[in-house]
């Protein structure tokens, strides 16, 4: 291996890196990249299988293939040049490097305190006969394992986190799908404010440069004795089209027996029954109501307004403590066990008064309009006209949400709900869920909407083990 371009950086790449994301190998812009051959080993190890870690690990190793087609050993020993990713933001980028392969035995330099000869160990052997052989080049090993990443600042290589799939760089400037409205805010606007009703709806258009920072469909409060509360509807250059919210909170206007019990509740039960939005996503910790919420609408819309044929209710099954192992039966029996929540939803919603037959008829209609599907089975499928529930979406990856969400047909509409300080998937973080991402790429889209829930309302032991404990 020959040394690196002056001013480039060569980045020893971990097996979990690519296995998370094949494309990793083009994302590097000017820089080189440098795969050790037991890389290679754990890739062919982790291909079998139809997981999507499996996937991944066969999609990585059919670029590397493409790569080397047509390359001869000189030209593989050089350093074979990098295309620049087919899409996303470094697309446009003319600047690439090169990728070497280990294609001799480097000497081990590790110390005694690291014996044997597992993968990590090689992986950090590699780089330090790197950094010994390629002194001027600023060598830096790429791993999502931290424990990796920790003995090799013991041992003083440079060690980086993946960072190229994060949505964004801290979770704190998520947005959050609401913004609070100063208090003179109808006395600086008086002048460019004209209002209309329509249809019953009452609607304000705003001129001016002060509102470009708005996202679509994002949710307006005023704090005080007024209530104030609205919805962003349209956004055109200096001109921002803002709808009064529909007033959820009585049991008049009950949804499906459901009322909002706060502001954020009351925002997301407008998106909810908007037609006009196609994906809405809620975010919000235990017991907020954001499955309770998301089935209410969903069977006001299915059963009442028939608006959609039927529910889809999906969500990831990974397990918080031991698997429970192999399940007989159905698909939807199979999914059961993780479909509690869809379950003591079901049992507040169908509180009705005809008794126990009562009961059991409107559990019978509708178990024949709500659907558990399996995530594993949602790849070439086609939604036309359902209404599908996505819940715990924080333990999805960014690529598994896409799968999930291109499958929605002409006149589907997808929710997911999450909280993302409970991701359970490994190499997830805050800042790498699938939700994080589909909040972030979704907010600018007009018909798509998000809301954080920030209270509990599920019981007053529920909120106060959340703040105490």
């Amino acid at each position: 291996m020959k040394a690196s371009h002056p001013g480039r950086r060569l980045f020893i790449l971990d097996t979990n890196v690519l296995m998370h994301d094949p494309s990793a190998i083009f994302r590097f812009q000017e820089h080189d990249i440098f795969l050790p051959m037991v890389v290679l080993e754990e890739l062919d190890r982790g291909k079998k299988g139809m997981s999507e870690v499996a996937r991944n690990a066969r999609q990585a190793s059919r670029f590397l293939d493409e790569l080397i087609a047509e390359a001869s050993k000189q030209q593989i020993d050089a350093g074979l040049p990098l295309p620049a990713p087919r899409n996303g933001p470094a697309a446009a980028s003319v600047l690439h490097g090169r990728i070497f392969f280990q294609s001799e035995t480097l000497p081990q330099l590790l110390p005694d305190s690291l014996p044997g000869n597992t993968p990590d160990n090689n992986i950090l052997g590699t780089a330090l006969a790197l950094q010994q052989k390629l002194p001027h080049v600023k060598v830096s090993l790429v791993s999502k394992d931290i424990n990796l990443r920790i003995k090799a600042a013991l041992l003083g290589i440079r060690a980086e986190e993946y960072f190229n799939d994060q949505a964004l760089e801290d979770v704190t400037l998520l947005y959050s799908g609401e913004e609070a409205l100063a208090a003179d805010f109808w006395e600086s606007h008086a002048k460019e404010i004209d209002s209309w009703q329509e249809k019953g709806r009452t609607f304000y258009r705003l001129t001016g440069r002060g509102q470009v920072h708005w996202h679509p469909n994002q949710c307006l409060f005023m704090e005080g004795d007024s209530g104030f509360e609205a919805m962003v509807r349209l956004r055109d250059g200096d001109e921002t089209v803002i709808e009064l919210t529909q007033d959820y909170r009585s049991q008049r206007h009950a949804v499906w027996g459901i009322c909002a019990r706060n502001r954020e509740q009351n925002f997301a039960l407008n998106m909810l029954l908007d037609p006009e939005l196609d994906f809405v996503t809620l975010l919000g910790t235990a017991g907020t109501g954001k499955t309770l919420l998301a089935l209410a609408a969903g069977l006001t819309q299915t059963l009442d307004r028939n608006i959609y044929r039927d529910i889809i209710m999906t969500r990831a099954t990974v397990p918080v403590g031991e698997d429970i192992g192999f399940l007989p039966g159905s698909e939807e029996e199979k999914m059961t066990p993780w479909m509690g929540a869809l379950m003591d939803n079901l049992e507040v919603l169908t509180q009705t008064e005809g008794g126990e037959w009562g009961r059991a008829v409107t559990g019978d209609l509708l178990r024949s309009r709500i659907h558990i599907h399996s995530l594993n089975f949602m790849r070439g499928r086609t939604f036309l006209n359902k209404y599908v529930i996505l819940d715990e979406a924080q333990n999805l990856t960014p690529k598994q949400m896409k799968t999930l969400i291109t499958r929605a047909g002409p006149g589907t509409k997808v929710v997911c709900l999450g909280n993302i300080a409970q991701i359970d998937t490994p190499y997830l973080t805050e800042t790498t869920s699938g939700l994080t991402y589909a909040v972030d790429r979704f907010k600018q889209w007009r018909h798509s909407g998000h809301i954080t829930l920030l209270r509990g309302e599920r019981s007053r032991l529920a909120d106060f083990a959340s703040a105490a404990l």
